[in-house]
């Protein structure tokens, strides 16, 4: 499987300009039909807690950005957006999108950044959302959600391979961000994508470091700091062979 890991410089707060630039980004790596195309967590606005900014409805502008993407290259397309709830607060959501137009996955960040004031603004999720692209079953996570391990070895158990973490993450932490994918692809035996946003906003400075982590913990793919788009090869059967050496599920009492 091709994956196209989109590492953007948002511009705060501006739904149209990012639209514009993810759209030229994508354009430059000239994805092939079937492709996993990835964009970061609040792409669309940045991490901005003003919800009358960033709040969309279903349907609304960067769900259907997404979707004429997904049309456009034939390809999945996953990407963060902020929805709006009936109470007036927002849920940090990444939306994966089929070729056809269809929603695969509607997840909710389980775990909302408290340090960033995102828990007053957004109401958290409580389960994972997974779904099937090229073979492979896909489980999209957020930013923060990186920290806690069992929510990880949730989609693992639910049947997760391939684990999508898509996030705004300074680079006052950024080592974390880096350990913590690789652990994360260690533990679980999975492949592990990580797309981070660069540049900066009002409150944060942003390195990217966008990767892609084989099941061993082996860093394959690094987008450095830069805005750009890498891609890399996802195989399958190098997960499914080393899941099959190496019983650490097993052992766990999760079939693999």
């Amino acid at each position: 499987m091709n994956v196209h890991l989109v590492q953007i410089d948002s511009v705060w707060e501006d739904r149209p300009a990012n639209h514009a630039k993810a759209r030229q980004l994508i354009a430059s790596a000239s994805p092939q039909p079937g492709s996993l195309i990835v964009l970061p967590e609040t792409f669309s606005t940045g991490f901005s807690m003003k919800l009358a900014v960033t709040a969309e409805p279903e349907n609304g502008p960067t769900e259907q950005f997404l979707r004429e993407l997904a049309v456009q290259y034939q390809s999945c397309v996953i990407g963060g957006v902020v929805t709006a709830t009936s109470d007036g607060r927002g849920m940090n959501q990444a939306l994966a999108i089929a070729p056809d137009g269809s929603v695969r996955s509607r997840y909710t960040k389980n775990y909302p950044f408290s340090l960033g004031g995102e828990a007053q603004a957004h109401i958290a999720g409580t389960d994972v959302s997974l779904f099937a692209w090229q073979g492979l079953c896909i489980a999209p996570l957020i930013c923060y959600d990186l920290r806690f391990p069992e929510l990880s070895r949730t989609a693992i158990r639910a049947g997760a391979e391939v684990l999508i973490f898509i996030a705004a993450w300074p680079v006052k932490r950024i080592q974390h961000w880096i350990t913590l994918l690789q652990a994360r692809a260690i533990e679980n035996l999975a492949y592990v994508i990580g797309v981070n946003r660069c540049g900066t906003d009002p409150d944060f400075t942003y390195t990217g470091r966008s990767l892609v982590v084989d099941p061993h913990g082996l860093i394959i793919a690094d987008a450095a700091e830069q805005e750009r788009v890498i891609s890399a090869q996802i195989d399958p059967a190098v997960l499914r062979d080393w899941r099959s050496q190496f019983p650490a599920l097993r052992d766990a009492g999760i079939p693999s």
